[in-house]
């Protein structure tokens, strides 16, 4: 799982190539105040229609359901306890890896650079960052989710006033342009792309996604990324499969979704959640698993379940650091810099592009 992943899991295309700058007024979506954003730029990405994805993936031969849709509002909430478990090594890791190597990521990042974050800044690793860096040229962050974007961008500018703060409402797992710096020449430009979420890639397409990302911040930029790393596969199975079944309730409220807004009949008492760790793979699977042959009714559409067959709903692929390097080389990133935790559970790494 990744702090950030309902991001990355988006598999829509946008629309229209680009957008166009909005004046920042009190009268923005939903009331949200964003005269604290020194620019907003709304490229309008296509959204996926949810009844659609669920049909087609119930409809594949192994089953599955878009990871994205974990994210309503109670599985945003049951989300955040999920960071907060014990088992649960990502988040905290990260952090102290962040706060441990703080001054080497300011050295490497450099004074005046515009620093854009791959989805929306809620988290207090951006703070950690933000902290650390007085003298940014600007805070860009981007992210799928309009609203969420606008609330957290806002929030962050009214907490760092000496901060230019502006935000693009984009799926930047498509190609998409990064405006330059609003009021100040900047230095150069860093992506900031935390909580491992390149896992829910497989190999192949963190490659293509990154090889995209180098191509739309250019020469010379920076990247900062998170990674999680292999480790015992029993340390693997207790992060994704905890002792309280929050990691299951997260799960498991897919279906509830399902039925609550596409008037289906999964019998929640019927399923149960798994994760498992696919070493041929070197990732985790999160699966909902049918305790018994059955038929489930989305609206009109019927689907068989044999006993024990599973519908898939994410990955989250493990990388050693040596790996995680050399698929960045061949996207066109230089690694200068990764580090981990004394367990070598976690890695941050600092790329350059070209």
């Amino acid at each position: 799982m990744a702090a950030f992943r309902r991001h990355v899991c988006i598999r829509e295309r946008l629309g229209a190539s680009f957008g166009k700058v909005v004046p920042l007024l009190s009268s923005q979506p939903n009331s949200i105040d964003t005269s604290a954003l020194v620019s907003f730029v709304d490229l309008n990405p296509a959204t996926e229609d949810f009844r659609t994805a669920v049909i087609d993936g119930l409809s594949n031969p192994q089953k599955e359901l878009p990871c994205k849709f974990f994210y309503d509002e109670r599985g945003s909430q049951i989300f955040d306890q999920i960071c907060d478990l014990e088992e649960y090594y990502p988040t905290r890791t990260e952090i102290s890896i962040l706060e441990d190597r703080l001054g080497e990521i300011a050295e490497l990042v450099g004074r005046g650079a515009h620093l854009v974050e791959l989805g929306s800044g809620a988290s207090i690793k951006i703070r950690t960052l933000l902290n650390a860096l007085p003298d940014l040229a600007q805070y860009t962050a981007i992210d799928i989710s309009r609203d969420f974007l606008l609330q957290s961008a806002s929030t962050l500018a009214e907490d760092y006033p000496d901060l230019d703060v502006a935000a693009i409402c984009a799926d930047y797992t498509t190609d998409f342009e990064i405006p330059a710096a609003i009021k100040r020449r900047s230095s150069g430009t860093v992506a900031f792309f935390p909580g491992s979420t390149i896992g829910n890639f497989t190999q192949e397409e963190a490659e293509l996604f990154l090889r995209r990302l180098a191509s739309i911040l250019g020469t010379g930029s920076g990247l900062l990324i998170g990674v999680d790393l292999k480790k015992d596969a029993a340390v693997l199975r207790a992060a994704y499969n905890d002792a309280k079944g929050v990691t299951a309730a997260f799960n498991m409220n897919l279906l509830s979704r399902i039925n609550n807004e596409l008037g289906a009949d999964f019998d929640l008492e019927s399923f149960y959640h798994d994760a498992v760790y696919v070493d041929s793979l070197g990732r985790v699977e999160m699966r909902l698993i049918s305790k018994k042959k059955q038929t489930v009714s989305v609206g009109e559409t019927t689907f068989a379940f044999d006993e024990n067959e599973y519908i898939h709903t994410e990955n989250s692929h493990k990388f050693s650091v040596d790996e995680f390097r050399q698929i960045c080389e061949m996207a066109g990133f230089t690694p200068i810099a990764s580090w981990t935790d004394k367990n070598s559970l976690f890695s941050v790494h600092y790329l350059t592009v070209g």
